[in-house]
């Protein structure tokens, strides 16, 4: 019987998403598998070409005469390339994708740049020789080859810009002297370094020295007994901020590294700074390497390339570097695993934590996920037997915990005081300014974008239909964007008729000002998406700001993730109901999370820490738990809310994104894919929400809407999406919207 494959092409130099199918020779039959690289002839002639395997059948799709052989294997790839494209076919059907955008997330390939490449020029020919061959050089009076030789018999090796420039030998000369084996050109590739690593490679430094606690060496003993035989199992390490998660982390991926294992790290885009990567390069030396989104294509390329090679055994960067292809991986760490940029934006829309479930599967691996303030769905997974928990309650420093305020600036208002800043914290800036210490103040200014509040009362505008807040926009309606409910705006509270109801406009420029007006001998920088635009702007602020530079630093959430000053001893956190009533079911998980770690940057040095939290709603359990760090409490009142509700991990959820240049087309388009979804879902009891605008509806001129899927079983909402792609792929009026499909 004949078997056959369906390829696809390579995705490098590919635009169709189509494949095309091959015989499969008898010798290959047994052996090949979905996922592999092969070798195919492609076009005319005997023109050949990579391409990856996706299906296996024995169905020709046309007469058999017509179809083509596989040429061979491509063995050296057979292993993790292999294995990274069977996790692209799986991202392809879990997420919703085309196979060559989940091939091009998943499989690095070079785009458009030149290979770096050192050119040397060596002397071949013995000392004693290469001086005859001099004189020679000179009797003949060839002024050129003897300049060369002359340079070569000092230095035996020379760059060849070198050789070209300053010595002015041409080409031709080169290669003549190459062929009578006076000397040999050599070229060899040389791999981009991001800067951050080339900064650490110019320094020397002592491995770091820690001893570690009870707590950490119980995590360590138990995950090292059952590495040999617990192949694909999941840990979670839910401990304290400063609870040294970090020297567990380096200790599991020692234990990889003793094993001829490879380890990948994933940390938050925002916490990928040189203070965090230096630890563990001086743990690990050069056989680390770094990923980040400042890299140039080119770089990106490379580090995977020496990761490919087996140069590098520990790879460190955002979601992106779980696809690093190394050959033997041994563990996958997923730091502050909580952080919503784990979530990819462009399709797949793939969950790193998902993702790397299945790649451990496929690669034999295991997964540790570390988090002060697991997500609901980890720590709901862990709780079910999904995975083991392990927590820690103490910091090796033997610090405590900082003193957290709340503090209500519904009082404030009430009693004359119409400054961003409460009097209390006013205070507490003046004292630490006093005592030489630092101070962070955090703008919660996530979902900053349209919540309309009363600074009366507190009390926010919600939609009726699915309790989460409504936008307010330029035409002066409050939206929904789950369901599109809308009203008109409002200028007196509904609850206590105070005219203060609004939406929120301070930002971190107005509060620097405000900071220097009111302390004007304190030394104040800014961290921000304006302030950040360079290359290292994220680096060079953090690093004055650790050497006491400045006294106050001002900041977005990019100020408050995994940084460590021992001198910080006071955060101010402002406006804490941004984030509690952006338009998410989420937004008190978001807020929870953001204000503990906000909060766990205060007293890690020596000296305690105290906190004070704004707010217009102290009695909101998400601030009560923040304020105590008690995630327990919060896990258990926030799942109730899920379970009343239906949302994840209490069921499964799916959003479908649509987006459009022509606002007219993406209407039609997204009211008949609504239609169709109902009828779909209807039949598997699946509940739809919307279509409704986006939270931003419109990027860039083009227009996005979206739509919600809820059901019990996450299976179900698959079968939905698969029927939803059929639909798409056969009706043309779809031709120019983009649908994308997320899991939520």
């Amino acid at each position: 019987m004949g078997l056959y494959a369906d390829v696809i092409i390579d995705i490098s130099h590919s635009r169709l998403d189509r494949t095309y199918q091959y015989r499969i020779p008898v010798q290959l039959q047994e052996t090949l598998e979905p996922g592999n690289v092969v070798e195919v002839p492609f076009g005319r002639g005997d023109k050949t070409t990579k391409g990856y395997v996706l299906r296996i059948t024995d169905h020709a799709s046309c007469p058999e005469e017509k179809l083509k052989s596989i040429s061979r294997v491509e063995t050296t790839l057979a292993g993790a390339q292999s294995r990274l494209t069977a996790l692209a076919l799986w991202m392809r059907d879990y997420y919703g994708s085309t196979t060559v955008q989940a091939l091009r997330t998943v499989l690095p390939f070079r785009q458009k740049a030149p290979e770096k490449q050192k050119k040397t020029v060596t002397l071949k020919l013995p000392k004693e020789e290469a001086k005859k061959k001099l004189a020679w050089y000179r009797e003949k009076h060839q002024k050129a080859r003897a300049r060369l030789l002359e340079a070569l018999l000092e230095e035996a090796v020379l760059p060849q810009e070198i050789v070209t420039g300053s010595l002015k030998i041409t080409l031709p000369t080169l290669r003549a002297m190459e062929e009578q084996g006076v000397l040999a050109c050599e070229t060899e590739q040389v791999y981009r370094t991001p800067a951050l690593l080339a900064r650490l490679q110019r320094q020397e430094m002592d491995p770091p020295s820690f001893i570690l606690t009870e707590e950490q060496q119980r995590i360590i003993r138990v995950i090292r007994e059952e590495w040999d035989f617990a192949d694909g199992k999941e840990y979670l390490i839910y401990g304290i901020t400063g609870s040294g998660k970090t020297a567990v982390y380096m200790e599991l991926i020692a234990e990889a590294l003793k094993k001829g294992q490879q380890a990948i790290l994933l940390i938050p885009e925002i916490a990928l700074t040189y203070q965090n990567v230096l630890r563990f390069y001086r743990r690990f030396g050069e056989r680390i390497s770094v990923l980040h989104s400042k890299l140039s294509p080119s770089e990106r390329y490379d580090q995977f390339e020496r990761a490919k090679a087996g140069e590098v055994d520990v790879m460190i960067g955002p979601r992106s570097a779980l696809f690093t292809p190394f050959s033997n991986l041994g563990i996958i760490i997923i730091d502050e695993e909580h952080e919503s940029s784990y979530q990819s934006e462009t399709a797949p829309r793939y969950d790193a934590r998902e993702t790397a479930r299945k790649r451990i599967q496929l690669e034999h691996a295991r997964l540790v996920l570390g988090s002060a303030t697991p997500s609901l769905e980890t720590f709901y997974r862990a709780k079910t037997g999904g995975s083991t928990l392990f927590t820690m309650t103490q910091r090796p420093s033997g610090g405590k915990m900082p003193q957290v305020f709340l503090t209500d600036m519904r009082e404030e208002l009430r009693e004359g005081n119409r400054s961003i800043l409460s009097r209390e914290l006013y205070d507490k800036i003046a004292e630490r300014l006093e005592r030489k210490e630092q101070v962070i103040l955090f703008l919660n200014r996530r979902g900053y974008s349209g919540f309309v509040s009363c600074r009366s009362c507190g009390h926010v505008m919600k939609c009726p239909h699915c309790d989460v807040s409504l936008s307010l926009h330029k035409n002066g309606r409050l939206i929904c964007h789950y369901c599109g409910y809308e009203q008109d705006a409002v200028t007196k509270c509904p609850e206590c008729g105070s005219p203060y109801i609004s939406g929120f406009k301070v930002g971190t420029q107005q509060i620097e000002e405000l900071i220097k007006r009111e302390f004007p001998g304190a030394g104040v920088l800014r961290m921000d998406a304006d302030t950040t635009r360079g290359k290292d702007g994220h680096a060079e602020i953090l690093r004055a700001f650790g050497k006491q530079e400045a006294d106050i630093l001002v900041g977005t959430q990019m100020i408050v993730k995994g940084h460590d000053f021992p001198q910080v001893t006071l955060v101010g956190i402002l406006a804490a109901d941004l984030s509690l009533n952006v338009s998410d079911f989420q937004a008190s998980e978001r807020t929870f999370q953001l204000l503990v770690q906000a909060a766990g940057r205060a007293g890690r040095g020596s000296r305690e820490g105290e906190v004070v939290i704004q707010t217009y709603t102290p009695d909101h359990y998400a601030l009560l738990c923040a304020a105590k760090q008690d995630y327990l409490s919060f896990y258990e009142q926030e799942m109730r809310f899920r379970q009343l509700s239906g949302y994840p991990p209490a069921g499964a959820m799916m959003a479908v994104h649509c987006s459009s240049e022509d606002r007219q087309k993406l209407e039609v388009a997204a009211g008949y894919l609504a239609k169709f979804i109902r009828q779909a879902a209807g039949r598997c009891k699946a509940s739809v929400i919307g279509p409704a605008d986006e939270p931003v509806a419109k990027i860039n001129d083009v227009y996005r809407k979206a739509l919600y899927i809820k059901h019990a079983d996450g299976r179900i909402l698959t079968a939905v999406k698969n029927v939803v792609e059929q639909y798409i792929e056969i009706n043309t009026g779809f031709q120019d919207i983009r649908i994308q499909f997320e899991r939520k």
